[in-house]
């Protein structure tokens, strides 16, 4: 792990955020389920190598800033039937983080 300055980080505790929904090839951490969907970064993780490029036995530098986002469960699923209070907590890079209207 390398750390990171204040000023890397793009969002903060709070913010609404939208995963963006594009297409990968080879290694991905972020799921196709959550692509595309808006929550609310819960937590920042710190600053950690890019797994997608560590993946193919690159560097993965610079390092990139990781977020928890908080996404309700009636967002994600079609019907979701449980309470509307149900959510999901997801670690997301900040390559894949847009802010969100």
């Amino acid at each position: 792990m390398r750390r990171e300055t204040a000023a890397a980080r793009r969002f903060k505790v709070g913010d609404k955020v939208r995963i963006d929904d594009r297409a990968s090839l080879g290694h991905c951490r972020t799921p196709t389920f959550v692509r595309g969907k808006t929550g609310v970064v819960t937590d920042v993780l710190g600053a950690y190598r890019n797994p997608e490029q560590l993946a193919y036995h690159r560097p993965g530098l610079p390092a990139l800033t990781l977020y928890t986002v908080r996404l309700r469960q009636v967002d994600l699923w079609d019907p979701y039937p449980g309470p509307e209070t149900d959510h999901l907590d997801i670690d997301i890079y900040q390559t894949w983080l847009a802010p969100a209207q």
